[in-house]
């Protein structure tokens, strides 16, 4: 009996993201909303984490928030402002 491998599900969890950044950041914000807007057209998850709950996020990022990173391979996206021509690339992986 042969078993079939559900590709899709290692395939929804290399789409899923993570944005690094802090509150009372502005550009965070706006990065935020540019992805929640993106995710009606194109299928991603992502994730927000705030730096200043973890000190080794804040010796790591400290003012270059917010990161917009893989969260398989910690493979930076963009960062300050939503890169969509790099976002498009590493989503094109996985189509």
């Amino acid at each position: 009996m042969m078993t079939k491998i559900n590709q899709n599900s290692s395939t929804a969890h290399e789409k899923t993201l993570v944005v690094y950044s802090r509150e009372e950041c502005h550009l965070c914000q706006n990065m935020i909303l540019a992805l929640q807007n993106l995710q009606e057209q194109v299928s991603f998850d992502f994730q927000v984490i705030d730096i200043d709950a973890n000190p080794e996020l804040v010796a790591l990022y400290g003012e270059r928030i917010p990161v917009l990173m893989s969260s398989t391979n910690n493979q930076e996206i963009c960062h300050y402002f939503l890169d969509l021509a790099a976002l498009d690339d590493y989503l094109a992986k996985f189509r």
